[in-house]
């Protein structure tokens, strides 16, 4: 498995990460449940740590597909740019979440406001998962560019010179 390879496996992880995260934390705020509460926060730091073997794999995976015919190298740093914001702020995310969990635990009277900060970060970090997943898959799926209509329309028009 080469570092590419590597990276489109992990690359996922936080991504999904945040959107269980969030749907298990309205639970725990639903149900009133301090335990499902506490596996939304740990299901935070996993997407952080899972976000650091995306990151940092994302440079070995440059390297292989930006010789590949087609690779458009501003697609490729656009993804770069927005994974920056995004690993920021997901990090951010883990840290407050571990602390969370401590303050939780010990049922401290400022979990209230932390979670409140948790699930700002978590719905930021969302929409940020959102634009590093597109903006990643652009740089092999034409299919989902915004100009995919001008690609498909200039190959038909190159099959109509056959």
């Amino acid at each position: 498995m080469n570092e590419a390879h590597f990276h489109l496996v992990v690359n996922h992880l936080p991504i999904v990460g945040i959107l269980i995260g969030l749907l298990v934390l309205v639970t725990g705020f639903l149900l009133k449940k301090s335990e499902v509460k506490i596996m939304a926060l740990g299901i935070f730091v996993f997407s952080a740590l899972a976000s650091m073997a995306a990151f940092y794999s994302g440079e070995g995976a440059e390297e292989i597909v930006e010789n590949i015919p087609g690779i458009s190298e501003t697609l490729i740093n656009q993804h770069e740019e927005v994974a920056e914001l995004f690993f920021t702020v997901i990090l951010i995310l883990g840290g407050i979440s571990l602390v969370m969990m401590f303050l939780e635990i010990n049922k401290s009277k400022f979990s209230k406001y932390g979670f409140i900060l948790v699930i700002l970060l978590a719905l930021a970090a969302g929409v940020l998962a959102k634009n590093v997943g597109t903006t990643g898959g652009e740089i092999r799926h034409t299919e989902i560019r915004n100009d995919a209509n001008l690609i498909q329309i200039q190959s038909e028009g190159e099959h109509d010179d056959d």
